[in-house]
This record gives C-alpha cells, structure tokens and sequence, in this order.
C-alpha cells in the first residue's frame, strides 16, 4: 500500500495510513473528551498509540478536541487593540505591538514612529525612513536593528522571509524568520512548491524526484497573539503519494522521529493529546476533512471547517 503525506511546508500526514512527524516539544494527553488535556511528562509514541488505540474511550463524532486545537494556534484576539500598522509604501504590510514599537524608537535611521495627533506621545503606526529606497537598502537596515536587538528577539535562525503586502504582490524587503512575528508579517515564501520540495529534502530525506509531485489541496490560516508577538500564518497544504517501502530520514536535526500509523490513530492523538506541534493538528484536522474522516453529520462540522481559516487569507 502507497503512503500518503499531506505537507503544509513544515507538517507531514496520509489516506489509509499516516506518515507522522514528531517535534521536540512538551506533551500531555488526556483520555476524556470533555476536558482539556493534562500535561504527562515523558509522554512518548508508545502512549500516543495506546491512547489512539483505545477505542472504547471518546465518540468519533465529538469534534471538540479538534476545536481546542484550533483555538489553541487563535490566541489573544482580545488585544489586537496593542498593535499598530506597520507600513511601506503605502501599504499594510504588518502589525506591531505598540511596546514593541517604542524599542524601534532609538533606530530614527530606519523607522519613522508615527504619534497621535493629541499631544501624546501614543504610537499610531510604524513605517520606514524613506531614504530606504530599495528592498535590499531595508533588509540590510533591519537586519542590523534586530542584531542590536539582541536577546529581545530570541531563536535568530539566518533564514529571510519575504515582506509583502498580501501573497503574489511584490517583495518590499526581507526579514529574518525568528522577528516576523514581532512584526506580524505574513511569512510568505517565493515558491511554494519549491519550499515543498526543499523541506521534503530537508526534513524527512524524500528526493525531488518523488517532492515534485506534491499536489496542492489548499491552505490554513490562523493568528495568534503573545506578548509582542503576532503570528499571521498561512500554510499551503499538499499530498504527497510516496511508495509503500519508502522510509524518512531526517537531515535538518528538526525532526524527532517518523512512524507510519492508521488515519484513524492520527486522529485520535490530535483529538485527545498534545503530542503533535499546535499548527501540525490543524493541518492534519484539514487532511481529515479532505479525506471523509470527518463527517457531516458530526455536531459543529462546519464551524471547524471554517476555523481552520481563522487567520487572513490575502
């Protein structure tokens, strides 16, 4: 039997069975459907099948663990009110926590801080000097202001995201991956199929010749909220059909482990555990969905259809 993978640039999963990734992140798990998961330490593979296994617990058609999934990558919306636009050119490219804005204040060569007209000194909206002129002029300058940063900016990664004003439209400047949630730039990437084939590479060792063809099948989106951080995620989704001998290696070190499990199984370790990274369940949530695991006939099967596009799609 082929194996399926269903790729949003940074998430595996399948059709009949499931190709899995695992990050190193804490996990917990809870056997009851009606409650929020309770932290287990060392909660491994063994438990997430054990608990995936255990059939007699849970009704497949209670969707509401998928739903505190989902709210768990929606957080904060109450304090949108904190944010400010961040501008170039005219237009929205992203949004900034007003206190964060205030450490942007010492780098008048780069940012122009824009106060309220009431004598204040509130931040209004953020935007860039205009001797910037070039996208190359702003990447170089912001650059150099989160290196000066420093630890206020945790996880520095060497690795640019592109800075538009909605997807397809034209790059403004480019800006390393661990400041684009401080701010609140959509991480659009140039190539969505060539990043595919890049993390298939990079993540679980799947060569070209099997990545090129990836089917796209969509998007999820979601934002979420905290402290200085606005995330404003969109993830492209796609299935891959790899053969039934292949076996994944990671080469990157970001990968955990694999293992091949039951869709079923998939979905009752989203359902019941914090096993898998947040944003990961949303896509495999989405896979169930395309995939006829989740029914119609489930009670709030629409409002999770729709949640899974929580964040802006544009």
């Amino acid at each position: 039997m082929a194996t399926i993978a269903t790729a949003a640039a940074r998430c595996s999963s399948p059709t009949r069975r499931q190709l899995l990734t695992r990050r190193r992140l804490p996990f917990s798990v809870s056997f009851s459907s009606a409650a929020p998961p309770a932290a287990v330490a060392g909660f491994g593979w063994d438990d997430a099948l054990r608990v995936a296994g255990d059939g007699g617990r849970g009704d497949v058609s209670d969707l509401s663990g998928y739903f505190r999934k989902v709210d768990s990558c929606n957080r904060g919306m109450d304090k949108k009110g904190d944010f400010v636009k961040f501008v170039v050119e005219d237009q929205v490219v992203g949004y900034i926590h007003k206190g964060f804005a205030e450490h942007l204040r010492d780098f008048h060569d780069v940012f122009t801080i824009i106060s309220g007209n009431n004598g204040s000194n509130t931040v209004e909206n953020v935007s860039l000097q205009s001797s910037l002129r070039t996208p190359e002029d702003r990447t170089h300058a912001i650059g150099e202001v989160i290196k000066s940063l420093g630890e206020m900016i945790p996880g520095i990664r060497n690795e640019l995201y592109p800075v538009t004003s909605s997807y397809g439209m034209p790059v403004y400047f480019s800006l390393e991956r661990a400041a684009a949630p401080y701010f609140g730039i959509k991480p659009y990437g140039i190539s969505c199929k060539e990043n595919i084939i890049k993390e298939c590479e990079e993540e679980a060792g799947i060569p070209r010749s099997m990545s090129t063809n990836a089917t796209s099948v969509g998007a999820i989106s979601y934002m979420d909220i905290e402290g200085f951080r606005y995330k404003r995620d969109v993830l492209f989704c796609y299935d891959l059909k790899l053969p039934a001998d292949f076996l994944p290696n990671n080469e990157d070190g970001e990968v955990d482990s694999f293992r091949l499990i039951p869709v079923p199984h998939a979905a009752n370790i989203v359902r019941r555990t914090d096993f898998f990274k947040p944003n990961c369940n949303l896509v495999i949530i989405d896979f169930l969905f395309r995939h006829g695991y989740i029914q119609p006939d489930s009670h709030g099967y629409l409002d999770l259809l729709q949640s899974l596009r929580s964040g802006d799609c544009s």
